[in-house]
C-alpha cells in the first residue's frame, strides 16, 4: 500500500533530515514504522524520529522541551542529539533527532522496566506544561485522520470513546497527578553502554494516575498471549495493577490506544489494516481468546542494502 506516511515517504524524509544535518545516511536502519518512523544512523551517532500523522505533530515540540528538562535533572531517559536546533521540518513532516544508543547484550527486560518506572514516577511533576492523561482525545484525533477506515468501524470507535470519556475524567479527578510515561513497555527501553536503563518515546507523556504505566504490560500479556511478564513487572515495581480498583478502565483505555494507534496508518499497509480489523472484531465480540499480533512484527522490507526493519526489538504495540 502507498500513502502519505508510507515507508518510501518516510525514508525520503529521513534522507532530507540527514542532509540538513550534514551527516551520511548510507548505513541507516529503520527501527520502527508505526506512529513514528524511527531511523538509526549508527555511523553518525544519531536517531531520526519522524511523526507519521499530522494530527499529532504538535507533540514533537512538547517532547523536545520535555527531553531537555529530563537532561537537566538527569532523569532515566534517552537524550536529544546535542548542538542541533529542533524540531526539524521537511515539507509537511516534522522530525526530532536523538543520541544513538547501540543495542547491547543483554537487552532490557521487564524487570528493568519495573525499576526504571519506579524512578520515573518518583520525579517531580514537570515544570513544562503537560496535558492530563486523556486516551479519548488521543483516539479521536487519530480517527480524524483515518484514510481507509470504514464508517461502521469509525462509528464503533467513536461510541467507545463516548462511553469511556466520563470514566477517564472521573479517574483523573480523584487521583493525585503524577508524571507518567504513557506508553511503558520494554520496547521503549534502551540500555546505555554504562549499563543504565533509560526510557524513550515521550509522545504520550502526561500527568495522571501512575497506574496507567503498569497497564501496558498486563494488557499486552493478555492480548498477545504471553505469560510471566506482568508478574515480573509487579514484583519489580512493587504493585499489581490488575488488583487496582480502576483496572477495568485502565485495561479498556489501553486496548483503545492499541487499536486507534493504527488508524492513521491503515492506507499504508495491508498487514496493519488486517490486524486492525482483527483487534476491532475481538473487542466487538468480547473475544479474549484470539491473540493479537504486534504491528511492528507485521512489517517487513524487501529493499536491498542496509536499510532494514528491526521489528523484533519493538513488541509493545
Amino acid at each position: 500500500m502507498n500513502g502519505r506516511f508510507s515507508e518510501q515517504v518516510m525514508t525520503e524524509a529521513m534522507r532530507d533530515v540527514a542532509g540538513i544535518l550534514g551527516v551520511p545516511c548510507g548505513d541507516a536502519q529503520l527501527l520502527r514504522l508505526t506512529n513514528n518512523a524511527v531511523f538509526a544512523l549508527p555511523s553518525s551517532g544519531v536517531v531520526i524520529r519522524i511523526a507519521r500523522t499530522h494530527r499529532l505533530r504538535d507533540r514533537v515540540p512538547k517532547v523536545i522541551r520535555l527531553a531537555r528538562w529530563f537532561a537537566d535533572i538527569d532523569a532515566p531517559t534517552v537524550r536529544l542529539a546535542p548542538g542541533i536546533e529542533q524540531p526539524i521540518e521537511v515539507g509537511t513532516l516534522v522530525a526530532s533527532v536523538w543520541q544513538y544508543v547501540p543495542p547491547g547484550s543483554p537487552a532490557p527486560a521487564v524487570e528493568d522496566l519495573g525499576l526504571v518506572l519506579r524512578e520515573f514516577h518518583a520525579l517531580d511533576v514537570s515544570p513544562i506544561s503537560l496535558p492530563a492523561w486523556d486516551p479519548i482525545d488521543d483516539a479521536r484525533r487519530r480517527l480524524a485522520e483515518a484514510d481507509g477506515l470504514h464508517g461502521s468501524d469509525r462509528d464503533f470507535l467513536m461510541r467507545w470513546c463516548d462511553r469511556l470519556e466520563p470514566r477517564v475524567t472521573a479517574l483523573n479527578q480523584r487521583t493525585e497527578r503524577s508524571l507518567i510515561h504513557g506508553d511503558a513497555h520494554v520496547g521503549n527501553l534502551l540500555m546505555e553502554p554504562s549499563g543504565r536503563t533509560v526510557m524513550c518515546d515521550f509522545d504520550a507523556t502526561c500527568v495522571g494516575p501512575w497506574q496507567v504505566d503498569l497497564a501496558a504490560v498486563a494488557v499486552g500479556e493478555h492480548r498477545f498471549g504471553r505469560t510471566g511478564a506482568h508478574e515480573t513487572l509487579a514484583v519489580a515495581y512493587g504493585y499489581d495493577v490488575t488488583s487496582d480498583p480502576s483496572w477495568a478502565l485502565l485495561r479498556e483505555a489501553r486496548e483503545l490506544k492499541m487499536i486507534a494507534a493504527a488508524v492513521p496508518l491503515l492506507a499504508t499497509s495491508e498487514e496493519i489494516a488486517a490486524e486492525f480489523g482483527r483487534r476491532l472484531r475481538t473487542v466487538r465480540e468480547n473475544d479474549h481468546g484470539t491473540p493479537w499480533t504486534a504491528f511492528a512484527d507485521l512489517i517487513t522490507t524487501k529493499k536491498p542494502g542496509k536499510l532494514q526493519l528491526e521489528a523484533g526489538r519493538r513488541s509493545g504495540k
